[in-house]
């Protein structure tokens, strides 16, 4: 939220008693996208309680309901796919391609939540113990009610879609404030819910500025789903804790690699260029930093220089990747290329003059200190860091050091011994011998620890996220040995204690 006034989106009053006017814009030509309004703390919280309406209506179709209808609202979406990737090509300056392969992956994602929604969570029997063999036990998960979802602006259909279908899926109603760059893509997937459901107002969107997604967090709803920045997510916990509402969230930012000995280095370059400077550096799934073995290092870095050598950005359908989208995050690229030059990195592809507003051409350092702006840093840019390491216990020492990994890609030959070695670092999501891929996979869960373990998004437990447990336990029939009364007989303590005694006090 801090991060997000920028001259690209200006806030313009209108006549009386009208709400001022957001005016965004292309960011590659700088023509206007469009113009929305900018929504007060009134006009939150009559939306809210339109989705509280709405909410009873949702939650009593039960699962097989709700898939049917998130099925017909994902056959609108591809039907007028074309329509949501043109929205977000403008508003993002993506090229065509990559707006593309966004929509789909969060129309995946909405798939996979309408369809398994039910097996994750719904009621299911768990186990009693010796003492309570008498009481049938279940549980199962109910929607918390009204989920307000704060979109990035770096994936602004993908990233809250993860959060969107899964609240929806799981019984709540949505309402969705867009990132004031990207509201037109927001604005669109309200739309198209509207015309499928125009009475049942399940999911809405909020459109404005910081100011909005203030009042939408103080809103009361139930929970507020928040991707962006770090100082963004601070924000938006330190607001929810005045109504007690609790937060997901997903911080912006990039992983790591590690390449080992045995690596097949024309994949793992490959891999680390597309990671880091794919959507010009602005994925969260993407690649900040490679550590590199130092037997390897020399040649794959070679491979590297030679791949990022032929990465150009522009507005043109041949382009490798568009513009940044958040216009201050230029000068943060600036400042985190700066400094690790100062600090004795070096540039072997561009460097300071690599940026060239509103694009930034391929950047690699390398011999990077770790204690750079570069690495500790959030990395939103196409700037990919290699540095030389002893061997893997190096490399994970300086990644949990860091500590703000999404997730970190681990290229060997040497598979079998790899997830004990996983199980060192310090992150939410490892990938062996693939980098990026994973967030196509609608059932992992995407999340982490530290800073970025705030709970999770996608899988079983992002749908569990968006929902309460509620136990059953019921009674059968009479306990033969019945402890729950004052008026139990002596006999039935003393056979507890010799059926606890041969239970638990043997080696087994």
């Amino acid at each position: 939220m801090a991060e997000s006034a920028q001259p690209r989106v200006a806030a313009q009053p209108g006549g009386s008693g009208r709400s001022n006017v957001l005016t965004s814009y292309d960011p590659r030509t700088g023509e206007v996208v469009g113009n929305y309004a900018v929504m007060g703390a009134g006009e939150i919280n009559r939306t809210v309680r339109s989705a509280r309406a709405a909410e009873r209506w949702w939650a009593d179709l039960g699962f097989g309901g709700r898939k049917r209808w998130l099925l017909d609202w994902k056959r609108d979406i591809t039907r007028r796919a074309g329509e949501l990737v043109e929205i977000l090509s403008e508003e993002t300056g993506k090229p065509e391609a990559d707006a593309t392969i966004e929509v789909m992956l969060a129309v995946e994602n909405l798939d996979w939540a309408a369809r398994n929604a039910s097996r994750a969570l719904g009621r299911h029997r768990v186990g009693s113990s010796w003492l309570t063999r008498n009481q049938r036990a279940s549980v199962g998960y109910l929607p918390l009610g009204v989920i307000g979802v704060l979109g990035p602006w770096n994936n602004p259909v993908f990233t809250p879609m993860g959060s969107i279908a899964y609240a929806m899926a799981a019984g709540n109603t949505v309402v969705f404030k867009p990132h004031e760059l990207t509201t037109g893509v927001g604005v669109w997937l309200a739309d198209s819910w509207t015309r499928l459901a125009p009475n049942q107002p399940v999911l809405q969107v909020v459109t404005g500025d910081n100011g909005t997604g203030r009042s939408l967090c103080r809103a009361k709803v139930d929970k507020i789903a928040y991707a962006g920045s770090e100082s963004g997510a601070r924000e938006v916990i330190e607001l929810c804790t005045h109504t007690m509402t609790p937060v997901v969230v997903e911080r912006t930012g990039k992983g790591s690699m590690i390449v080992h000995v045995d690596a097949r280095l024309d994949d793992a370059a490959e891999a680390a260029v597309f990671g880091a400077m794919a959507n010009a550096g602005q994925n969260a799934t993407g690649i900040q930093r490679a550590y590199v073995a130092e037997s390897v290092y020399e040649p794959f870095l070679e491979l590297v220089v030679e791949q990022a050598g032929r990465l150009r950005p522009g507005a043109d359908k041949r382009a490798s990747y568009g513009p940044m989208i958040l216009e201050s995050q230029v000068e943060v690229v600036r400042k985190q290329i700066r400094d690790a030059l100062a600090r004795g990195g070096r540039a072997v592809v561009g460097g300071l003059d690599s940026i060239r507003e509103p694009y930034v051409e391929p950047v690699v350092l390398t011999e990077v200190p770790e204690e750079s702006l570069a690495i500790t840093g959030e990395g939103i840019g196409p700037v990919l860091i290699v540095n030389k390491v002893t061997d893997m216990a190096d490399a994970a020492q300086r990644i949990n050091a860091v500590g703000n990994d999404v997730a970190v890609s681990v290229f060997t030959r040497d598979v079998h011994e790899i997830e004990s070695f996983a199980e060192q670092l310090r992150v939410g999501v490892v990938t062996i011998n693939s980098a990026t891929a994973y967030a196509g996979i609608p059932a992992l869960p995407f999340g982490g620890v530290g800073e970025y373990g705030q709970g999770h998004s996608h899988g079983d437990q992002g749908l569990r996220e968006f929902s309460h447990t509620l136990a059953i336990a019921r009674k059968r029939y009479q306990a033969p040995v019945n402890l729950s009364t004052f008026d139990r007989h002596p006999r039935h303590l003393r056979l507890a204690r010799t059926i606890f005694r041969i239970r638990h006090g043997r080696h087994t």
